[in-house]
């Protein structure tokens, strides 16, 4: 059974062959399946890195998974890898390949909106609070609070 932030059989066998091979002798590295799953759960949900759950591994080994990756351009690979098979109108990828780094995105911002109270504002402070510089006016008080009328 798949959890819910984690990969399916069939997207693990698309980005598989993709990851570097494991470590040299002594020095194997753990599941890549389990580290790219912690790796998905902490961008899906905005863990820190400390609070990722122990069934990816210790976090330690997840985040320095995702940082070699980062720096070594695996992601960037995949990424690549996965933008070409998804072109619908090339389903073979032969194309799409011979214009690598040519994928266009589109965003639209026309819907973006500010909140009601961010337009309008007033320029000048209210009647009732002292211009800068003004000094304070400090009024003596006649009771204390403990010594007020009714405070028993």
């Amino acid at each position: 059974m798949v959890r819910r932030h984690e990969l399916s059989d069939a997207q693990w066998q698309k980005i598989r062959p993709l990851l570097p091979a494991n470590g040299l002798p002594g020095g194997q590295w753990s599941d890549h399946r389990t580290v790219v799953n912690g790796v998905l759960f902490r961008a899906r949900t905005g863990v820190p890195w400390p609070d990722l759950p122990e069934r990816y591994s210790p976090w330690q080994t997840v985040y320095e998974r995702h940082r070699r990756w980062s720096a070594d351009g695996t992601w960037q690979r995949i990424l690549a890898e996965l933008q070409i098979e998804a072109d619908a109108t090339d389903p073979d990828g032969t194309l799409a390949r011979g214009l690598e780094g040519e994928w266009a995105v589109n965003i639209d911002s026309t819907s973006c909106r500010a909140h009601q109270h961010a337009a309008g504002a007033r320029h000048r402070p209210p009647r009732d609070f002292p211009e800068k510089g003004a000094g304070r006016a400090w009024k003596p008080m006649d009771e204390r609070r403990w010594d007020a009328p009714g405070a028993d």
